[in-house]
């Protein structure tokens, strides 16, 4: 057995069945939900709880420390729906919400949410933050070809998202096989 295959099995254990019941249950909710309930949730609050569901399912490095700083880079699409983040945990770890708009700001950030109009700016971003522990997602078409690890979408009025593997262990990061099946495109 090889160590990438061992470990994830111990990965795979740290999440626990509620965990995966809950993400298993937004993803139901939006997959065969009326229209008029996709409504009732605006888009932004259930990116914001893929973001939320994202965390649980990555293994973030020892040194990362007892804060996951979510950071929305550029102009903010969430608005208070991110700000329900603030504060949750993240197995040990709180969420802290930070808003950020220049790219040597973001030395700190675990999560980087980058907003559609500043993905002209995505090539500094990955330079900046190579191989820091720093999980890059975005909710433009093509970011996980572009170098990001999650992309999200909304088709027939469901959130969906891609994953980036190579994107998410160069920063360090391992996402769990959980997630990585519920993904509609996994880039290898």
């Amino acid at each position: 057995m090889s160590p990438s295959a061992d470990h994830s099995r111990v990965r795979a254990s740290r999440v626990t069945p509620g965990l995966l019941l809950l993400f298993l249950s937004l993803l139901a909710l939006l997959s065969f939900g009326a229209p008029a309930r996709a409504e009732e949730l605006p888009e932004y609050r259930l990116k914001a709880a893929f973001l939320y569901n994202f965390a649980l399912f990555t293994e973030w490095p020892a040194d990362v420390g007892g804060t996951l700083n979510l950071c929305v880079f550029g102009a903010d699409p969430f608005g208070k729906e991110i700000d329900a983040l603030q504060g949750k945990s993240v197995g040990a770890r709180r969420i802290l919400v930070q808003r950020k708009t220049a790219v040597d700001s973001l030395d700190d950030c675990q999560i980087l949410f980058i907003a559609a109009p500043a993905m002209d700016k995505l090539g500094q971003l990955l330079d900046g933050l190579r191989g820091s522990p720093t999980l890059l997602v975005a909710d433009s078409p093509g970011a996980t070809r572009r170098g990001v690890a999650l992309n999200m979408s909304v088709a027939l009025n469901k959130v969906t998202f891609e994953a980036n593997l190579p994107a998410a262990r160069n920063a360090g990061l391992n996402l769990s096989s959980q997630l990585l099946r519920l993904a509609t495109q996994v880039i290898q």
